[in-house]
């Protein structure tokens, strides 16, 4: 006996033979679109067809193609085929002429995935089309940024949502009233959405109501690909709705399990796959011989997730990937191999500022997405990159057809060069599809919350990081009575690991690796962030202790002690923070009879306890750096050597590598010494204490106000030494800057925290004062030195750090925009620039504000500075330091924290023939110093969430807190401000500004400002206008919001501001 399903497949054949005949055209219209749906014109008109559908459900802006295929059983053939917004051409696929026998809709047909068509399935398509979906509002993480010292490194700021789903009837009401004019907005909150499985009767009724309950999990599964209706191509297709009734079960945001089901299916049940194959590797190998295909790092846009970015492999601008489709499974960090699509699909931007995967910054900094261009009378616009994610899916369908609207003429005679502006200055950005992934950098491992799905034998599990797919979780896996209790977990935090992501999937599979605790305590976040960033915070195993010195407490031996210079008896000692436990480094300064002075710089030889090739080493070379939290330190090595052995504490014989140079008063160098050597530091200062020294030259320290201090050696002596370390440090301060340094500051956010809770009770702006200053001149001082040496004496397996210039287009833009509004910036060179932001800015209370938007602006065309190898890199003039500005530099001042060092640390000890000769190759060299650059990039990141973790905090506890603030960026429909009492940046959307009538955006080249219209408080009074622009002074008050860790900057009133 036949089944139902051969009986439907039975019943479906001969209607398909009845209707060929009938319309012998929609065949070949057919065949063109299996041959080219790819197209760009087709691709085009899908993007119209959906804007058209969004608007018509929102009642505002009717389309005459969508007004036209309503009526189409009342409209004559010809007069269909005449609808405007034709997108046809000779040679592509062309929608008018599907427009016949009920037809009509070829996104409908697309969306079935070209299946077979029957009388009843064009009925249902002519009974709607399924709404368009946006993506669940995750935590917000927005991060403040601290740029590395000595390289003007940057990281992006990440911008997690939590996802919550409504009924189909909520998610609809909510799509309508988010779409608004991007021009002419009326605020509202931006409000989370999503949507659970419809009732089965339900289902039967229509088919949109169908599609409406199945797509929006799969919109988050794609991450973001049908948010903004960007490329339509890459949209998964509905399922014919014959296949939807053999099914007898709704699709619900579980459409895909690890069993099988719910994955995509195309006619006759058979899997459709969401994403390519991935190519062999003998392909992937010849490929990239050939130039046809690029390796890159892939980098994921944490606020408008769709997007992301490879470099381009001409240093030119960021390849752009388009939607999840294109990432093809790969991660935010993995390392890819992608092939470029064809000139008639790559992105047409506004502007090079709109090129926002050209900041280095992924994972760092991931600062990509749309460009900011700034409008004011006297003002400077922030850094290209800013981007509006909570725009409208409307605006964002606005933009992408203005966007992509270019005709084959156009594209040939206007843009022969990619980066070649537009008269309108719109350029071309390549697009690109991963083929293969080298290496899976991301963890694979995820915090999130779990979601019951009932009848459905596994849990939806939506990761806090929205570039990450949302992913089935067997219930097997969840806790016992999550099927249950299910509420009890709504607010809980899981790790989640992906196992698996099939190609015929939307979504991930996976297993539950841990349940952290609640959602917005400290320690069960802080471990969700160390875990996600796989940094290793375990206990050291057995065999890495048995590495550490057995006798305890340990002292020098004495064949060691006969090896190295003895300068215990020297005036060394420390200057660090207050709470600094691994000592690394000491200062010596001696007045020479000739009025010179020696001075010396101690480093803790660590690579006297961690041997090459044991457990320790390979432990430390995994960990690669010490990852610094707000409360605590994840250590790179046993506490053991952190805090003690290694550790130069006050008046205790320690091992060292020293430098000591006899240098002129004026910082001239005279000569210089390497080699091992033992100290006794007699004393630990603070920062705190050296400042007060610095300040009170004259001042006689009582021993009450400083630390313990060594007999030997009186405060007197110890103040005189740093009065004297701190006037060379001013002289080779000034002769670097003179030299053609450059530095950008930015300031950074400090806790105060309750000594038996760690929460936080306070935070302050954290001060780089003279102390600071003089500290970092004299570790620059030996690096540099010991860069040098190395170089010279190993040229092929030398370990250095080198600072790549700023990407020349991002300056070109940068330097256009500061000559628009009248800021002199000189870009020209590293010293140039440094100067040009030490120029006056205004001479008022806000001056550093100014200073701080505009050194923002600056380092975002800033590249990473990174370790290498010199063995690698045949031109030398690639080894140069562009932020320092010097040939040669590296890592030699914290082996404790930074295995790198420890690396230096060995070299140069075979140099000197007082270490163990070297057993290591180039590619060795290279290895580690690639290890040490992915690591040293988490371990920034983390310190960055962590404290964005405690001001979340601290905002909860203490709010809400009202500062002064300064606009950084303006975007269409919000703005970024600098909020200037904590130094943290927040963006703030118009939309959700309450008391807000409405407002407009202008743009006159490359600048922009926003007009906000507050409404009347009364009928006596008109509604003020405020104008938003760079350098524009507003008032905010810190909100927390309802979702755990996430808080708001809302604007205040004008009126408000003047009266306070």
């Amino acid at each position: 006996m036949d089944s139902p399903r051969q009986g439907k497949n039975l019943n479906r054949e001969p209607k398909r033979t009845q209707n060929r005949p009938s319309n012998p055209p929609q065949k070949d219209a057919y065949a063109r679109l299996l041959s080219q749906h790819c197209s760009s014109k087709f691709s085009l008109y899908l993007e119209q067809y959906a804007k058209d559908t969004a608007f018509q459900r929102e009642g505002t802006w009717p389309s005459p193609l969508l007004k036209a295929q309503s009526d189409r059983q009342s409209i004559p053939q010809k007069q269909r085929e005449q609808v405007p917004n034709d997108f046809s051409d000779s040679s592509d696929f062309s929608p008018s002429s599907l427009k016949s026998k009920g037809e009509e809709s070829s996104l409908s047909l697309y969306m079935e995935k070209l299946s077979t068509r029957t009388a009843q399935q064009d009925f249902e398509r002519k009974q709607g089309v399924s709404d368009r979906q946006r993506c669940g509002q995750r935590r917000d993480t927005a991060t403040s940024q601290d740029g590395d010292v000595e390289s003007g490194e940057e990281l992006g700021s990440l911008k997690p949502y939590e996802s919550k789903k409504r009924k189909n009837k909520d998610f609809n009401k909510d799509v309508s009233s988010k779409e608004t004019d991007s021009f002419v907005g009326r605020p509202q909150s931006p409000n989370t959405a999503g949507t659970s499985g419809q009732e089965q009767e339900k289902m039967k009724k229509s088919k949109k109501k169908k599609a409406n309950s199945r797509q929006p999990e799969e919109d988050r599964s794609g991450e973001g690909q049908f948010q903004y209706g960007v490329d339509t191509r890459m949209l998964r297709p509905k399922s014919p709705p014959g296949i939807e009734k053999k099914l007898q079960q709704p699709k619900s945001s579980s459409a895909n399990s690890p069993a099988e089901k719910g994955k995509n299916r195309g006619p006759r049940g058979s899997k459709r796959p969401v994403f390519e194959s991935y190519m062999t590797f003998e392909e992937v190998s010849h490929g990239l011989k050939r130039g046809e295909l690029i390796q890159g790092k892939l980098r994921i846009n944490p606020k408008k997730y769709h997007d992301g970015f490879i470099p381009s492999p001409d240093d030119g601008r960021d390849v752009f990937l388009d939607g999840i489709v294109a990432r093809n499974r790969a991660l935010n960090g993995d390392i890819v191999v992608v092939r470029i699509l064809p000139r008639e699909q790559w992105k047409v931007v506004r502007s090079d500022t709109e090129y926002e995967g050209t900041s280095e910054s992924d994972t760092q900094k991931e600062n990509m997405g749309r460009t900011v261009h700034k409008k004011t009378t006297a003002r400077t616009p922030r850094p290209a990159g800013i981007e509006d994610d909570q725009c409208s899916d409307q605006d964002e369908l606005i933009r992408k057809l203005q966007n992509t609207a270019l005709t084959d003429t156009e594209i040939g005679e206007h843009l022969e060069d990619p980066s070649t502006p537009r008269p309108n200055g719109e350029i071309l950005q390549k697009t690109a599809k991963v083929v293969y992934i080298i290496e899976k950098k991301h963890s694979r491992a995820v915090t999130g919350f779990l979601k019951f799905l009932p009848d459905k034998p596994f849990a939806m599990f939506s990761p806090v990081d929205h570039r990450v797919p949302r992913i089935n979780v067997l219930l097997a896996d969840c806790p016992e009575d999550f099927s249950s209790r299910p509420g009890d977990y709504t607010n809980t935090l899981f790790i989640c690991r992906i196992t698996n992501w099939a190609a015929d999937s939307n979504f991930a599979e996976g297993q539950l690796a841990k349940t952290l605790g609640q959602a917005g305590e400290i320690e069960p976040e802080t471990e969700g962030i160390l875990i996600e960033y796989e940094v290793d915070f375990s206990e050291f195993s057995d065999g890495v202790l048995n590495c550490l010195p057995k006798n305890l407490p340990w002292t020098i031996p004495a064949e060691e002690m006969s090896k190295r210079r003895d300068l215990r008896k020297e005036c060394i000692f420390t200057i660090d923070p207050s709470t600094a436990r691994d000592l690394d480094d000491a200062l010596s300064c001696k007045r020479l009879p000739d009025g010179n002075f020696e001075v010396g710089v101690h480093i803790a030889d660590v690579s006297y306890f961690v041997g090459e090739d044991n457990a320790l080493d390979a432990i430390a070379s995994q960990r690669a750096t010490s990852v610094y939290m707000v409360q605590k330190v994840i250590p790179m090595l046993p506490r053991l050597l952190c805090e003690e052995l290694c550790s130069l504490n006050p008046q205790t014989d320690r091992l060292t590598f020293s430098v000591i140079w006899t240098i002129t008063p004026e910082g001239k160098i005279l000569s210089e010494w390497f080699g091992r050597s033992v100290i006794c530091s007699c004393v630990k200062l603070s920062y705190d204490h050296a400042q007060s020294m610095i300040e009170a030259p004259e001042k006689i320290f009582p021993a009450e106000e400083l630390p313990p201090v060594d007999p030997l050696h009186p405060i007197d002596e110890i103040h005189q030494a740093v009065l004297n370390l701190h006037s060379i440090a001013k002289n080779l301060r000034a002769q670097r800057f003179t030299g053609g340094a450059l530095r950008l500051e930015q300031l950074k956010l400090s806790f105060t925290l309750d000594k038996e809770t760690m929460m936080p009770q306070g935070c302050y702006v954290y001060q780089y004062r003279d102390s600071n200053k003089l500290v970092e001149e004299f570790m620059l001082l030996a690096n540099i030195a010991t860069a040098h040496h190395i170089h010279k004496q190993f040229p092929q397996l030398a370990l250095l750090r080198r600072h790549p210039p700023p990407k020349a287009k991002m300056m070109d833009e940068l330097q256009e925009l500061c000559d628009q509004l009248g800021i002199n910036l000189d870009l020209s060179s590293a010293g140039a620039l440094n100067k040009s932001l030490n120029a006056s800015l205004g001479d008022d209370e806000y001056t550093m504000a100014r200073k701080e938007v505009l050194t923002h602006m600056c380092s975002r065309p800033m590249q990473m500075a990174v370790y290498f190898c010199t063995g690698v890199l045949k031109d030398e003039q690639l080894f140069k330091h562009y932020a320092l500005n010097v040939p040669f530099y590296t890592h030699f001042t914290s082996p404790i924290r930074r295995y790198a060092d420890i690396v230096v640390h060995r070299l140069l000890a075979s140099s000197l023939n007082c270490g163990p000769s070297l057993g290591l190759s180039t590619q060795e060299v290279e290895k580690q110093a690639l290890r040490c650059n992915e690591r040293k990039t988490v371990s920034k990141r983390v310190q960055e969430l962590s404290s964005e973790l405690f001001f979340g905090v601290f905002v909860k506890d203490c709010g809400p807190l009202e500062s002064e603030a300064m606009v950084m960026g303006v975007l269409d429909q919000s703005f970024d401000v600098l909020v200037l009492r904590y130094r943290v940046q927040k963006r703030v959307y118009c939309k959700s500004v309450v008391g807000l009538d409405s407002f407009r955006h202008r743009k006159v080249g490359k600048t922009s400002e926003l007009t906000l219209v507050w409404r009347a408080e009364d009928r006596e009074n008109a509604p003020v206008e405020q104008v938003i622009s760079i350098f524009t002074l507003v008032e905010v008050q810190l909100k927390a919001d309802g979702a755990p860790m996430k808080y708001s900057a809302v604007l205040k009133r004008p009126e408000e501001c003047k009266s306070n």
